[in-house]
């Protein structure tokens, strides 16, 4: 007989997001139960893996502005933990200076007064070795940024989550969400109700949201995540001080590719494509489209040439992507006491902190920290009106 038990508050996903807003729930003193489908540690979703970037550096100021309580977050769980979850490498960013992309993300960083150190094409070479910079493209570092040791990150959030008295049940596949004053989760082996319900699913949010009569414009795709080798070992070691990268694209470039010093993997050099193929969260190992491993070694055969352009390593991830690469914080428009946190479109990770802070906030109907209104729902159902 499946087992019942009532909490106050129930977080469907263990990823990142879901994982910090259990545990910022737990603080506030609410009896709150983490579900997740997998076995946890698993690798199937979007949080896995050892490192993810941190930075300040985006285009919209709102991203920029919203990083500075995230390092302050971020911070708070390492002092909490006792445990390291961030190395300052600076990230070097790429790009056409003509560009709106690189140009924007520029004034973005000098508006909101970020360290950052423009490098002339006379001295690039002098700060960043091994790396040729492409002609007509500019470079500047923002400083602050690093890398964040994701499943140590996870773990520890986890960790505090349980310290303070939460619960985590893995293996825990929900087989029903119903509806109302009290929300009733079904799972596979039990059924659990709560005042109120976060959806933090990732690439699973929209079969989780049929339930209750919800669906967002979400596209998961799969990633390959990409390991090279250095030709000589150390030439992009993140304990040499080697950045992070981004690469950003133009209008007449597909490229939009990213990196981290060689670090989980000794003497191999993190370099992805951001983008990918859609492909079905429980299936995606059958995706197979390589084309954009072709488009990585040819930027690494041009720009990178201490690394081998051939991976040496290929391991996959999946982003769930909005149309406007904008998350999902929001409340369900027929149902308040659900909030659902969604589509941080390969970007997310290391929002976490102040992603959980903010759907802890809506889930007890505060007035959150933020202006959420570019993560609104309204706004998909606004476009495919004025499409009709």
């Amino acid at each position: 007989m499946a087992e019942e038990q009532q909490y106050e508050s129930i977080v469907i996903g263990a990823g990142v997001q879901g994982s910090f807003t259990a545990y910022q729930l737990a603080k506030r003193g609410r009896k709150t139960l983490l579900l997740e489908q997998f076995v946890l540690p698993h690798t199937r979703g979007s949080s896995h893996g050892q490192t993810r970037i941190i930075r300040k550096a985006y285009e919209d100021d709102f991203y920029t502005r919203m990083m500075e309580e995230s390092y302050q977050l971020w911070a708070q769980l390492e002092r909490e933990a006792g445990v390291r979850l961030y190395r300052q490498t600076g990230m070097l960013v790429l790009g056409p200076r003509d560009s709106q992309a690189y140009q924007r993300t520029k004034d973005t960083l000098q508006r909101n007064q970020v360290p950052t150190v423009i490098l002339t094409p006379e001295d690039f070479s002098q700060h960043i070795p091994h790396v040729n910079l492409t002609p007509g493209d500019g470079a500047l570092v923002d400083t602050t940024a690093g890398v964040l040791y994701a499943d140590r990150a996870l773990r520890a959030v986890q960790g505090q989550f349980q310290k303070l008295g939460g619960v985590i049940k893995d293996g825990q596949k929900v087989t029903d969400i119903e509806s109302g004053a009290t929300v009733t989760v079904c799972t596979c082996t039990g059924v659990y109700r709560a005042q109120s319900l976060v959806l933090t699913a990732g690439p699973w949010t929209n079969t989780l949201l049929a339930h209750t009569g919800l669906h967002i414009p979400l596209q998961v795709l799969r990633i390959n995540v990409c390991y090279w080798k250095e030709k000589v070992p150390g030439s992009y070691d993140v304990s040499g001080r080697f950045p992070c990268f981004i690469q950003l694209s133009s209008k007449d470039s597909v490229e939009h590719v990213y990196g981290l010093p060689s670090n989980e993997y000794p003497g191999l050099m993190k370099v992805c494509y951001h983008t990918g193929s859609e492909t079905d969260p429980d299936n995606r190992d059958r995706q197979t489209d390589r084309s954009d491993i072709d488009t990585v070694r040819r930027y690494i055969t041009r720009c990178f040439p201490g690394l081998i352009p051939e991976p040496a390593v290929v391991e996959s991830c999946m982003y769930t992507v909005t149309p406007d690469r904008h998350f999902v914080l929001d409340r369900h428009p027929d149902h308040s006491n659900i909030v659902i946190g969604a589509g941080f479109s390969g970007h997310g990770f290391k929002f976490g902190p102040l992603v959980g802070k903010l759907l802890c906030e809506l889930s007890q109907g505060d007035l959150p920290s933020y202006d959420l209104s570019p993560f609104r729902i309204t706004r998909f159902q606004a476009k495919s009106k004025s499409s009709l």
